[in-house]
């Protein structure tokens, strides 16, 4: 890892000046009465930029979020509860998925269709609790995967963002007879979309999505999880801010003393994945009662500092009253929603306008 320090130019994956997008929209939401009275929470993409195949963004980046998490609310109601509260719609809405669930479903699908703001999912599935990475890779699960493959191929034709097993560093197991090594997850990773892909499915992009923590990355296996090039589309990260954590820097680039080699986490992905996407899939600023002005300072360091990282492509924030760490809502003051709705209406967030296949 220590190659990884001379990694200091920021790549624009070939998108061109658009990528670097400052200032592209002249207003990022409208705020005319809409039909019913209520707020018109659209957003006004910039001309000119359009979505890829692989739904990168041509200017600027994604924004998303992953809506009022932890409530007991569906779907439909936390995110229109959510977006009333950051004052536009989002770009990408992340949902959660386990075992044999089907998905999307016809909730998330009227989400993703909605006339009034068309939106991206991002899905995060979970294939199985009850069977090792290694007999997922192996077949065990193969009637889910296709039925599942079935079920996207016949109800949801558009593109869609996919994440298998997020976050799978804290599960690996050193053993080899466990059957949850990194390279099983690789595996496992592997052989689940290639299932899909041989059921029909061609409109899921698929993201890898590891924790983003230094401790994890200095493991001697964290290499191995990689799935391969041509089954992963995106990469991603779930950092949040902890006591350690002053500004969105050092959100996206942990460092720890104790790993001296490690150059953060967003310079690691530039140096191993030059030409792929970055997406921030989950990010959240705790609580802290000590410090109340710490959300809306925080919010404002993103909105100063994410045009250094135009590798990043997706920004989805995770919001919740109790997130297992903490209260990782974003106006549980006045001074932070404020905040948040800055950001979230930056024309850099706003440039590229959601596909509608």
């Amino acid at each position: 890892m220590s190659l990884i320090a001379g990694a200091g130019t920021a790549l624009v994956l070939g998108l061109g000046a658009c990528g670097q997008a400052s200032g592209v929209a002249s207003e990022a939401a409208r705020h005319s009465p809409a039909r019913g009275g209520l707020l018109d929470l659209r957003t006004t993409p910039a001309a000119g930029c359009e979505a890829s195949v692989k739904l990168i963004p041509s200017c600027g980046a994604w924004w998303g979020v992953a809506p009022e998490v932890f409530t007991g609310r569906p779907p439909d109601r936390a995110l229109a509860r959510a977006e009333r509260r950051m004052g536009r719609t989002a770009g990408v809405v992340h949902v959660y998925h386990r075992e044999g669930e089907l998905f999307p479903t016809p909730q998330e699908a009227a989400i993703a269709r909605d006339p009034a703001g068309r939106r991206l999912l991002l899905v995060n599935w979970k294939p199985s609790f009850g069977r090792t990475w290694a007999e997922i890779a192996d077949g065990a699960l193969d009637k889910r995967i296709d039925r599942l493959a079935a079920h996207i191929r016949t109800t949801f034709p558009e593109r869609f963002f996919l994440t298998v097993h997020h976050e799978p560093e804290n599960d690996v197991r050193d053993d080899p007879a466990s059957g949850m090594t990194a390279r099983d997850y690789a595996a496992m990773f592997r052989h689940v979309v290639e299932r899909l892909r041989a059921g029909g499915v061609r409109n899921a992009i698929t993201v890898m999505t590891y924790m983003g923590a230094p401790n994890w990355a200095a493991e001697p296996w964290f290499e191995q999880l990689y799935p391969g090039d041509d089954v992963v589309d995106w990469v991603a990260m779930d950092p949040y801010a902890d006591a350690r954590v002053q500004t969105f820097d050092g959100l996206i680039n942990k460092t720890r003393k104790e790993f001296p080699d490690w150059p953060g986490f967003y310079r690691w992905m530039q140096w191993r994945f030059p030409g792929k996407p970055v997406m921030v899939a989950e990010w959240g600023v705790f609580e802290r009662r000590e410090q109340p002005w710490f959300k809306s300072a925080f919010f404002a360091s993103v909105r100063q500092e994410l045009r250094r990282y135009p590798q990043i492509k997706a920004l989805v924030y995770f919001d919740s009253p109790s997130a297992p760490r903490g209260d990782t809502r974003f106006d549980t003051t006045p001074a932070g929603r404020r905040a948040f709705r800055e950001l979230a209406r930056d024309p850099y967030l706003n440039a590229t306008a959601v596909p509608e296949k």
